[in-house]
């Protein structure tokens, strides 16, 4: 059993027990989150594709870690005019844990 639920303006791919990189969520480390945004339930042979979303079904979620990612640079330049500037920037993230997809069927 899989869902695709929406976060945060991105889709993401969820199966029970796995551990997922998410945009930062504001709650603590422990607390639990339901995510409610749907798109899609595959339940064995079903699958219910919602219209945007499948009514009934939620994701409960439990926040593991909150995080910074990697640094990315950047960097700009201009050629003959001794322009440089760089930058660094460090997205953060949450780390949620999926416990258990309820699906309208059930």
């Amino acid at each position: 059993m899989y869902a695709v639920f929406q976060l945060a303006g991105f889709q993401f791919r969820a199966e029970e027990g796995s551990v997922l990189r998410v945009p930062k969520q504001e709650a603590a480390v422990g607390t639990k989150v339901d995510l409610t945004d749907v798109l899609l339930v595959k339940d064995g042979e079903t699958t219910t594709i919602g219209t945007p979303t499948v009514d009934g079904a939620k994701i409960e979620a439990e926040v593991v870690s909150n995080g910074l990612a990697d640094k990315v640079l950047v960097f700009k330049f201009k050629r003959r005019t001794k322009y440089r500037r760089t930058q660094g920037h460090r997205q953060p993230y949450s780390e949620i844990k999926i416990k258990k997809i309820v699906s309208p069927q059930a």
